[in-house]
């Protein structure tokens, strides 16, 4: 379905090309990119803020993009190390994700997110600046998380509060019914994948009213499994991501102390494109991915 046809959101786009040039990401790691893997890229992944970027910048001239997102950061860490860095790049357009790693703890309190929280949208506008503010997703589809779906719903509340008292432009995870399911997540079941980001980049720049050719992207079918093959399954994440993620909690470490910012300074941006396979030479016979030579 197109943008244009898109019921969910009133299509209303800007009468001339889009106002911004200087695009600054703030936030952990779902604006970091994590789950969206790209080699090329500083940090080793891409993620829906590139590729919003991506957008945004090839529909103006002199555009530029910094990203200071690093994964694992509460929001009272991304508003001492990035809200002041993010004003001194004078960006005309921030997006702001924080909170999600407090929520999900045992003592997250949205109430005390949100005084945070507003501080720096506070002092983000302060200059004229877009802001995007980011909803949390709704938990309910995911045994993992569906406890917590409350605390979202106020940490939310929160937020449109927040954005409605400050005009900020709200993009709305709650609402974007197609990522509510798992297979727009990475394994970890946390971070989103290609085409989790991909929905949210969508979800984006129909907040910012920008026209677009990004098209929805269709996950694999679900894989059968046998009740015997799903515990195995879930066993293989419970080893490799929730017991490596409590024992960093009980640590007092995170996933992001050895990480620094991708691009920590406003750049131009290039497209990504996808690698092309080359085509087999002209008379040999093409070998089937899944074909010893």
């Amino acid at each position: 379905m197109s943008t244009r046809e898109d019921p969910r959101t009133p299509y209303l786009a800007n009468a001339g090309p889009h106002p911004w040039r200087r695009y600054v990401a703030i936030g952990d790691s779902f604006t970091e990119g994590v789950g969206d893997p790209e080699p090329s890229a500083p940090n080793g992944f891409r993620g829906w803020a590139d590729r919003v970027a991506e957008v945004l910048s090839d529909q103006v001239e002199d555009f530029a993009y910094a990203n200071l997102a690093i994964r694992g950061r509460l929001i009272g860490q991304i508003v001492a190390e990035q809200v002041e860095p993010a004003i001194a790049l004078k960006p005309d357009l921030v997006t702001f994700s924080a909170g999600g790693n407090d929520v999900i703890r045992p003592n997250g309190d949205p109430d005390a997110i949100a005084q945070l929280f507003e501080d720096a949208v506070v002092r983000l506008s302060r200059d004229g600046a877009t802001v995007v503010v980011f909803t949390g997703i709704d938990t309910a589809f995911t045994p993992v998380f569906r406890g917590i779906r409350g605390k979202v719903a106020i940490y939310n509340e929160n937020i449109r509060a927040i954005a409605d008292k400050y005009d900020c432009i709200v993009a709305d995870q709650w609402a974007l019914k197609e990522v509510q399911d798992m297979r727009f997540f990475d394994d970890d079941r946390l971070h989103y994948n290609a085409l989790g980001h991909h929905e949210v980049a969508r979800m984006v720049l129909r907040a910012l009213n920008v026209p677009n050719d990004l098209q929805p992207m269709q996950p694999d079918p679900v894989p059968l499994r046998t009740w015997r093959e799903a515990r195995a399954v879930d066993l293989v994440w419970a080893r490799e991501y929730f017991v490596p993620w409590v024992l960093r909690r009980l640590r007092h470490q995170s996933s992001g102390d050895e990480v620094t910012a991708k691009r920590p300074d406003p750049r131009p941006v290039i497209a990504f494109s996808p690698p092309q396979r080359e085509a087999p030479p002209v008379g040999d016979p093409a070998v089937a991915p899944d074909e010893e030579g």
